[in-house]
């Protein structure tokens, strides 16, 4: 009789413990962003679209290849539970191009309060071209779910 108390008291204890682990907040990212020190290899004014796919790569299908520049997009998710996953985070890095195909700029951007904020640029000249794209980028937070990431 007591083999059988202390084997259920394993069993719940087991039991609780997972219910426990179920209930712990799970993050994901999506997407790929260089880091400071990786965009820290790219020279404004002197990298061209070759030596900066050598030196942080393309952005992935995550990102955007246009001619206003490329797009590195990092998404973070909170999975909690059995509920929706809600995406917490979204991070844009853009490097524009010169016509002649030089680095001219290299911004980086986030959401705070739903605003779009500018967390560090390097410029050579005063205007970033497709700000209102980055904004769109950063805007949809909120509204795109994970399923949409995951193809069937």
């Amino acid at each position: 009789m007591a083999g059988r108390t202390g084997m259920a008291l394993r069993m719940a204890a087991l039991g609780l413990l997972l219910l426990v682990a179920a209930c712990a907040k799970i993050y994901r990212n999506h997407g790929y962003v260089p880091d400071d020190v990786e965009l820290a290899k790219v020279q404004v004014g002197v990298d061209t679209r070759e030596t900066v796919t050598e030196k942080i790569g393309r952005p992935s299908a995550q990102g955007l290849l246009n001619d206003l520049g490329w797009f590195y997009v990092q998404s973070r998710f909170e999975h909690y539970g059995p509920q929706e996953p809600t995406e917490v985070e979204r991070q844009v890095v853009a490097i524009n191009f010169t016509e002649s195909g030089k680095v001219a700029n290299i911004g980086r951007y986030g959401l705070e309060d739903g605003r779009v904020i500018e967390l560090s640029r390097r410029v050579t000249e005063s205007n970033i071209r497709g700000v209102s794209f980055i904004g769109q980028l950063l805007g949809n937070v909120g509204r795109l779910n994970a399923s949409d990431l995951v193809r069937n």
